[in-house]
């Protein structure tokens, strides 16, 4: 099994390399409107932001920094195929423009741009990033009514074109079935609140690199892509930043591409992609560990389960659990400006063995020995 993966260095409102309806799920975190890092970036979209903020005109510069996002947008419409998800990870921006102090709804906006394209709106996802450390004292501390509520949490927005995406061919049902998640992962990962996923570190030798990054962490980005897409997609992340979205792509198992406006980023994203192999093997493999861990819990209080994995030797929630499989990365290498991830599947023999355990589970007179399965790694 191979994926392929490009990095362009350009403007994501011209994604010109991409053919009409050929990517399957767009992950990506933009530029935020109205928070200062990203005013130079906007401004040089188009210099009349600069001159609203520089006119103190608060909202004529919101609205105009989301206007060239919806060019952004736009594009990932027409390279979007039917069926396939656009997920957003965005936040709102509170600031203060001469003496207004408001807040700007940028997740609002992009809902109403989505709508008018035509989209369904899903359910989103409220990400309460735990490495946030709010100032609680914002405006007048203690005293009423000119106190404001900070923001601890960030959006998640998801959207679908065209409704339901169809599997009607045979090899496009089999491809689904072994891209299936645990269902317990499915019961954590399709929450409305995420408060289990980390902010990552934004930390960056460059100092320019630093100042201009809003990383996300892997954790969020390979969810979302397991969420909503199938072995051997193509995933597109139009803000690429520090090259988190590929990352969690090829270890998923997906194909992907990325736009990134600062030619600054390259190297950073090319070699971070690069000596990702480790860390996306050891993330998988927790993947396996943490299930087999819930099994051995979950038969020693309930007894055992109903399904058995048709390729490993652990038992399953479900029945659409059964054909899940996992790969490996074997290598990760660059080759005529593409990256290419190479894979090994995960075998039952690389789980490791079975082990019993003592299961007190209904008559409470009667123990009985069930076979649970525990990894070695």
């Amino acid at each position: 099994m191979q994926t392929k993966h490009v990095v362009n260095i350009g403007n994501s409102q011209d994604l010109n390399n991409i053919d009409n309806n050929s990517v399957n799920l767009i992950v990506t975190s933009p530029p935020y409107p109205m928070i200062e890092m990203w005013d130079e970036v906007f401004s040089s979209m188009n210099p009349a932001i600069a001159e609203a903020l520089d006119n103190e005109n608060g909202v004529e510069a919101y609205n105009l920094m989301n206007m060239e996002l919806n060019k952004v947008w736009d594009e990932v419409d027409r390279v979007l195929v039917s069926g396939g998800i656009t997920c957003i990870n965005i936040g709102d921006a509170t600031r203060k423009i001469g003496d207004s102090f408001q807040l700007y709804s940028n997740h609002s906006k992009i809902i109403n741009y989505f709508e008018k394209m035509g989209y369904q709106v899903l359910p989103d996802i409220l990400w309460r990033k735990q490495s946030n450390k709010p100032n609680k004292f914002m405006g007048s501390g203690m005293l009423p009514p000119n106190a404001y509520v900070t923001l601890e949490h960030e959006y998640i927005l998801i959207f679908r074109k065209d409704g339901n995406r169809q599997f009607k061919k045979q090899e496009e049902k089999e491809k689904r079935r072994t891209s299936a998640y645990f269902w317990e992962e499915r019961n954590k990962w399709f929450s409305d609140v995420w408060e289990d996923v980390k902010g990552t570190s934004q930390k960056l030798d460059n100092k320019e690199l630093r100042n201009r990054n809003g990383a996300y962490p892997f954790e969020l980005a390979y969810r979302l892509i397991n969420m909503y897409s199938v072995k051997g997609d193509t995933v597109l992340d139009p803000f690429l930043g520090t090259g988190t979205t590929i990352i969690a792509s090829i270890a998923s198992g997906r194909n992907s591409i990325g736009y990134e406006i600062d030619p600054n980023f390259k190297d950073f994203i090319i070699n971070g992609i690069l000596e990702s192999k480790n860390n996306s093997n050891n993330y998988i493999f927790d993947r396996i560990n943490n299930h087999i861990s819930f099994v051995n819990n979950r038969i020693v209080e309930k007894g055992p389960l109903k399904h058995t994995s048709n390729t490993y030797n652990f038992d399953v929630m479900t029945g659409q659990e059964k054909e899940l499989s996992f790969s490996k990365i074997d290598k990760i290498f660059e080759e005529n400006d593409t990256i290419i991830a190479e894979y090994e599947p995960i075998s039952a023999k690389d789980i490791g063995s079975t082990a019993n355990v003592e299961d007190t589970a209904g008559d409470k007179d009667t123990k009985k020995k069930k076979k649970t399965k525990q990894m070695t790694l």
